[in-house]
């Protein structure tokens, strides 16, 4: 809902079509698994207020993506190092509560398991797994990432079961640090 320019709402994300927010925008709410219909492309954007959002270089959540929180990205492509613009993005719910999540390192909930509550930089060093290749988000949301210490490629896993990374379209991917998205984020 839009009264003279101020949203009631305050969990949007604003985007443009240029860098540095020139050009047409779009006021975002909530999910969008295909921008194109809003707009033709997607240079810069501005998270408002508050909230989380992921952001996809691909329709329905797929590709690169990347987290973002209150703020302005006025040229997200250098900062992120992609060579393609927003196509899809997610809103990530405020959560307060316990986080628990159980990590496998095979598809289908297999092999070694390990439940853990709070952020892990490292699996190898924690548990000595060679990565984490399906798991089961019982309470919270959480930024999985490809490499220890928060490095490489993000995913975002929100509460429910995830049997098979290849089958979603992630290849081999094995995850090697995970973190919860604190409410303190927002």
């Amino acid at each position: 809902i839009v009264e003279r320019g101020i949203h009631k709402m305050t969990n949007y994300v604003t985007f443009y079509e240029d860098r540095n927010f020139m050009g047409r925008s779009w006021d975002c709410m909530g999910d969008c698994s295909d921008m194109h219909s809003y707009m033709s492309r997607c240079h810069s954007c501005r998270v408002v207020h508050s909230g989380c959002f992921m952001v996809y270089d691909q329709a329905n959540y797929m590709g690169n993506s990347y987290f973002m929180r209150r703020g302005e990205y006025g040229d997200y492509m250098n900062m992120f190092g992609w060579n393609n613009c927003i196509r899809s993005c997610r809103y990530i719910p405020m959560y307060r509560g316990n986080y628990r999540m159980r990590i496998y390192d095979r598809d289908n909930f297999g092999g070694q398991m390990h439940e853990f509550m709070d952020d892990c930089d490292n699996c190898m060093d924690r548990y000595r797994m060679n990565g984490c290749m399906s798991c089961h988000v019982m309470d919270g949301h959480w930024l999985m990432y490809e490499q220890p210490h928060y490095r490489g490629r993000m995913w975002y896993f929100g509460p429910g079961e995830y049997r098979n990374f290849m089958n979603m379209g992630w290849g081999n991917m094995r995850f090697m640090s995970m973190r919860r998205i604190m409410d303190s984020w927002y």
